[in-house]
C-alpha cells in the first residue's frame, strides 16, 4: 500500500555552534552579526554520521536492508555527504536522486524538489521503496521510508 511506512526525527541543541546565525531582527534593525558561520569539516563528520545512523534506525525497524531501497532522495546540501552516505549504506550512486547541480542548496526544498524531478522523469515508479534523509542546522535529522 502507498505512503508513509516509517519516519524518524531526532534533534540536538548542543550543535548549534557549528552551524549558526547569531544575528537577529529588533524593529526592523539588524543586531548582531547576520551572517551564516558554519565549521565545515565538523559538520560535514556529522551530517555522514548522523544520515547514516538515521537511515539505518529507519531499516532496521521495518526489517529491511541497504539493497531494498530501489531509491534515495537526500537533503541535496553537498554532493560529498550524499556519496559518503550512500557508500556507508551500501547503495550505489546510481539509486541517489541527486539534483544539487540543478538546483543548488535550496535548504528545506531540495529533497521534494529532487523526489518532483524523479517522478517526472519516470525513474520513481509505483510500488518503489524510497528513502528521504535531511540534516538542518541547530541540528535535527531524520528518514523517511516511502511505498511510492
Amino acid at each position: 500500500m502507498p505512503g508513509i511506512v516509517s519516519s524518524k526525527l531526532h534533534a540536538d541543541g548542543s550543535y548549534r555552534d557549528m552551524l549558526k546565525a547569531g544575528g537577529n531582527i529588533s524593529n526592523g534593525v539588524v543586531q548582531g552579526d547576520p551572517f551564516i558561520k558554519m565549521e565545515g569539516q565538523a559538520v560535514f563528520k556529522f551530517a555522514v554520521k548522523v544520515l547514516s545512523s538515521v537511515v539505518e534506525e529507519v531499516l532496521e525497524e521495518n526489517h529491511l536492508q541497504g539493497s531494498d531501497i530501489d531509491w534515495l532522495v537526500p537533503h541535496q546540501a553537498n554532493i560529498r555527504i550524499m556519496e559518503a552516505t550512500a557508500k556507508k549504506l551500501g547503495l550505489s550512486m546510481d539509486n541517489v536522486i541527486v539534483t544539487v547541480a540543478t538546483h543548488g542548496n535550496t535548504s528545506a526544498a531540495s529533497i521534494p524538489l529532487a523526489l518532483d524531478t524523479a517522478v517526472r522523469d519516470g525513474r520513481i515508479k509505483a510500488g518503489q521503496n524510497i528513502l528521504l534523509e535531511a540534516v538542518g542546522g541547530g541540528f535535527t535529522w531524520g528518514a523517511v521510508l516511502i511505498r511510492w
